[in-house]
């Protein structure tokens, strides 16, 4: 994937190096926390908010350095950031930039304490995508997932598409849903829903990449395959599967690996926000 000549954005807050920490007021133990991690690939915003309170609270105000960090990962993240928003700037009127944070082992958010186990994540209340970098290569050596830049740079824009649903209204639609739904399995359909958009997202930024940066970010041959590798690693029954437990669809909240390739295709094939409504059927 071409993105080195690619503009940066100047915004990702570099909190890498400050220390982690134990997760405020007690709460989950990490070693659920891995389990959700694994499960749970780029939480969404109804989920982040669950888990916060269960955290206690915020905790303990942690400042980096913002703008755009010198080593390559950091860098890439930047790049890749700013392409995204480059591309949401021209389909969504109005649209405004999330902010970026990068750290390790654990942070304060705005939806509570967060920890790299949790893995990528983006918190509504504050309008942060959190990504500890980390969880690349858990992807990659737990999970089957792929090491190539896209593969990564899809992560990113997972969750760039759960803050497009935060200023569409998209994820409070959703938890008013939720709320009125008669059992989990059904609550479970619009976490899907949610998630396969956001899948769908990323596709559309993906075909969209280099025409806003003049071909100075871009996808190489074959790599939207390695994307679709990642997709295919991290659905709910392969992990489900990986887990050593039976595939029960009912408890899906991401979407099977078939339905994430899927839409993640769809969205990539028409470059277009509004081929991702998978919500029709939810």
């Amino acid at each position: 994937m071409r993105w080195q000549g690619g503009r940066t954005g100047g915004g990702v807050e570099d909190r890498r190096g400050l220390g982690g920490g134990a997760i405020a007021g007690g709460g989950l133990g990490v070693g659920v926390l891995a389990i959700i991690g694994y499960l749970v690939f780029g939480i969404d915003p109804s989920t982040t908010t669950q888990l916060a309170s269960q955290f206690g609270g915020v905790g303990a105000e942690q400042q980096g350095q913002v703008g755009t960090p010198k080593d390559q990962a950091g860098r890439f993240v930047d790049v890749i950031g700013a392409n995204i928003d480059d591309v949401w700037s021209q389909k969504l009127e109005g649209y405004q930039r999330p902010n970026v944070v990068i750290y390790e082992q654990g942070t304060p958010t705005g939806c509570g304490y967060g920890q790299s186990a949790m893995g990528p994540f983006y918190c509504p209340n504050d309008k942060t995508v959190y990504l500890d970098l980390g969880f690349w290569q858990e992807m990659e050596n737990k999970l089957g997932a792929s090491g190539a830049d896209f593969a990564r740079a899809y992560v990113i824009a997972h969750e760039f598409g759960h803050h497009v649903q935060t200023l569409t209204g998209t994820s409070d639609q959703v938890r008013q849903a939720q709320q009125r739904a008669s059992g989990q399995a059904e609550a479970n359909q619009y976490s899907v829903a949610l998630e396969l958009q956001a899948d769908c997202y990323a596709g559309v930024w993906a075909r969209n990449a280099s025409a806003v940066s003049n071909g100075q970010v871009a996808l190489d041959a074959g790599e939207f395959e390695e994307g679709m590798k990642t997709a295919q690693a991290i659905g709910d029954d392969t992990l489900q599967r990986r887990s050593g437990g039976r595939v029960s669809p009912e408890s899906f909240t991401h979407g099977s690996s078939a339905q994430r390739v899927e839409w993640l295709q769809r969205g990539y094939q028409s470059g277009d926000p509004a081929s991702c409504d998978t919500f029709s059927g939810a």
